[in-house]
């Protein structure tokens, strides 16, 4: 059985580096990349990643965390719905007696 390589992982410091001697010194991506020891594609996403200032930077990583976390949350509260909805389709032209004196006639669900 073939096992999986772990892919290195590279320092931030680095990255800057390797994407300095791109956009500042002129040499070509194909040639860092093989001289450096990554794939083209790690160079030109740390090339889209580290050609903006560290601020832009910073809030777009912040923005990105806010929206990982609000997908986070609208797939666990999506999750609880469905839940939900299924408990409530056994129920479907009963009435249900709920808290002491609440009662729900479930038609449609």
């Amino acid at each position: 059985m073939e096992t999986k390589k772990a892919q290195p992982r590279f320092t931030e410091e680095f990255k800057i580096e390797a994407v300095k001697q791109v956009t500042e010194r002129g040499h070509p991506v194909a040639q860092v990349s093989v001289r450096l020891g990554v794939s083209t594609y790690s160079l030109y996403t740390w090339i889209k990643r580290y050609s903006v200032p560290a601020e832009q930077r910073a809030q777009h990583d912040s923005q990105a965390d806010e929206i990982r976390c609000l997908k986070a949350g609208l797939r666990r509260v999506t999750e609880e719905r469905d839940i939900l909805k299924r408990d409530m389709t056994g129920m479907r032209g009963k009435t249900v007696h709920i808290a002491g004196n609440l009662l729900i006639y479930c038609k449609f669900l």
